[in-house]
């Protein structure tokens, strides 16, 4: 039998279950009786109190029913005559248990109703984390007039907790979190967006919210609604309790700002932010929109403007106007996005500069805030003005602006290669975000290399590679050295953490995707390959014993008339002198002149010829590999 299995034949297990089936008429018995408070009560404040009895009462109900149907902890103690028990009377016992009952199998519910406990509470917990980033995470401090005018607001609530103001560009909509130390959020642009006195409301509305720990109740609410999951009742208690929250918060901005007309428009322009706010967050455009307007209209509490009927229809009108749209909007948008995807390729919109200006000319110095902001935008003219202001921020003289541009086109005249932009590039996404190194160390020919002491010493071959040394980067730190090893030998030069990257195998015919050409002699082969960027790469074995090797070549079109570039080298074998620099750490000689792996041949017909010699100078092989580029 296993630990559940024992646990559920326990008393507490049977009570527990009995409790899970009685607070479904518990629980409709409190919810009645707020529904008919609710028909009299007409105050908001009555109204919020009786819901949160009523959340109270079902709260109580459970744990007293609970509580009554435990079994009782202290037993008189009966003193029983013990006495042995024959095989006779072990006969003598029924032999057909007792049927099992319905109430038999109530702990057996038990064990559901945990999960879903759990579930929900880590569902409270992801919330509460996504709320804290929220609150963390691409936000910045408002302006100090709007955090002087929060101040003088909060004294008029008589509020003594400090409040922060922020902008953050994740919030949709004006939202608070926090109880001991809460934080206002105000979407970026808001505060610049609306009129002075829309905006004083919605704060209005959110320190309301504050001076009454609307808060902290949330929270305790949300805890409530994870315990009591499984009953209707108490979800359509927990949304009376959150419209009528937002009714008094409404009542408190109406009764000190006096303007219903400007407050419900301010609600109405909202709604075309309104976004999917967390549960542990407190927005003002929290509860129905429409009834919320429709309310502060025509029965608001406390005092308020005059207004006539033909205003107030007006309103009413603008409001559901706006809201259409903004329900309207998304989905219009994906639909369009759809048609756009399922069209073919030649009936496919161009794509738009401002994707181009996002996913290309600022990619590397856009923050995610920025990104995310930008994508939000609708208009043109919005995303206009945001590129102004993203390049203003920066630098007022628009001189970043300038040296950025300039960085990119150096990128892509520099780095770039026929099928892949500079910009792309490693080195050209290093040289855009951190500007020119301050030296560079070029080996683009790679070959024999002297290895530094701290890399092991002695003398190797490499592959192509570059070293940038920037004297100080700031927020990064001084003498940052950044290394670009080109494996392949087609000019593709990737950023590199490993130094030891740089030493690698043989180059192998093949690798880089270009045509590699043969020569027709026999025994081991010179290879001619041709990268996918028309670069000539050479690779010639050398199949006999000698000390040094007397290595020549020369490539010229395969009509006479044009030389493209030559080499001589001697070369000795690193195994006879370990010490020296340029000997060959492999019977295989690739030549480092600048034209082989660096020049752009023209498409054409060439000739590769190669002759090698030993150290007295006799020809010991000669090569000739035909080869084309196209």
């Amino acid at each position: 039998m296993t630990l559940l299995d024992t646990w559920l034949q326990t008393p507490a297990a049977s009570a527990l279950g009995w409790t899970l089936v009685h607070f479904v008429w518990e629980g409709a018995v409190v919810a009645l009786a707020l529904a008919l408070a609710l028909r009299v009560i007409r105050s908001s404040r009555a109204r919020y109190a009786a819901a949160c009895l009523a959340m109270l009462g079902m709260v109580a109900s459970f744990g007293l029913t609970f509580a009554r149907l435990q079994p009782q902890r202290f037993q008189r103690v009966a003193t029983v005559e013990s006495r042995s028990i024959s095989r006779g009377s072990i006969e003598q016992w029924p032999k057909n248990p007792t049927p099992r009952r319905a109430s038999d199998f109530l702990p057996y519910l038990v064990p559901f109703w945990i999960a879903g406990v759990l579930l929900f509470h880590l569902r409270i917990l992801a919330s509460w984390i996504a709320a804290q980033r929220l609150r963390r995470t691409g936000v910045c401090c408002a302006p100090d007039l709007w955090q002087r005018r929060l101040n003088r607001l909060s004294a008029r609530l008589r509020l003594s907790t400090p409040v922060t103001l922020l902008e953050s560009g994740l919030a949709g909509v004006p939202v608070v979190i926090g109880h001991l130390r809460p934080v206002i959020l105000m979407p970026v642009g808001l505060l610049t967006g609306l009129p002075a006195g829309q905006i004083e409301s919605i704060l209005l509305h959110e320190l309301a919210h504050i001076r009454r720990c609307d808060y902290l109740v949330n929270l305790l609410q949300t805890s409530v609604e994870s315990l009591l999951f499984y009953h209707p009742a108490v979800w359509w208690i927990s949304g009376v309790m959150r419209a009528e929250r937002e009714n008094c918060c409404d009542d408190v901005v109406v009764s000190i700002h006096g303007d219903a007309r400007e407050y419900a428009v301010a609600l109405a322009t909202l709604e075309r932010n309104r976004c999917a706010v967390r549960e542990t967050a407190l927005a003002a455009t929290g509860g129905s929109l429409v009834k919320r307007i429709h309310r502060l209209l025509d029965k608001p509490e406390g005092p308020r403007a005059a207004l006539t009927p033909a205003v107030s229809a007006g309103i009413l009108t603008i409001a559901a106007a706006l809201a259409l749209a903004a329900w309207q909007s998304k989905p219009a948008g994906q639909l369009l996005a759809q048609a756009q995807t399922q069209a073919p390729p030649e009936a496919r919109p161009a794509s738009s500069p401002y994707d181009k200006w996002l996913n290309e000319d600022v990619v590397y110095i856009i923050s995610d805030l920025e990104r995310t902001m930008f994508k939000g935008l609708e208009t043109n003219a919005e995303r206009e003005k945001f590129i102004e202001q993203f390049w203003l921020r920066r630098d007022p003289e628009n001189k970043v602006k300038r040296e950025h541009y300039r960085r990119i086109a150096y990128a892509n005249e520099r780095f770039g290669r026929p099928n892949l932009a500079g910009w792309k590039t490693d080195r050209g996404r290093i040289y855009i975000v951190w500007g020119p190194p301050d030296e560079i160390e070029d080996h683009r020919s790679g070959g024999m290399y002297k290895r530094p002491p701290e890399e092991g010493g002695g003398v190797t071959s490499t592959s192509p590679f570059q070293q940038w040394r920037y004297r100080s980067i700031e927020g990064v730190g001084t003498n940052i050295i950044i290394e670009f090893v080109d494996t392949t030998m087609s000019g593709d030069f990737r950023m590199t953490s490993d130094p030891h990257e740089k030493y690698t195998a043989p180059f192998v015919p093949g690798q880089s995707g270009g045509q590699v050409f043969v020569s027709p002699e026999p025994g081991k082969k010179v290879t001619v390959e041709i990268t996918p960027d028309r670069r000539m790469l050479v690779n010639i074995p050398l199949d006999f014993d000698a000390a040094q090797y007397i290595i020549s070549g020369s490539t010229r079109a395969s009509d006479g008339r044009k030389d493209l570039g030559d080499f001589t080298a001697v070369s000795s074998v690193c195994q006879d002198a370990p010490q020296a620099f340029g000997c060959l750490v492999r019977p295989v000689f690739q030549p480092d002149s600048p034209f082989y792996g660096r020049t752009l041949l023209e498409p054409g017909s060439y000739v590769f010829d190669a002759v090698v010699k030993d150290r007295a100078g006799v020809i010991r092989k000669t090569y000739s590999v035909s080869f084309s580029v196209r």
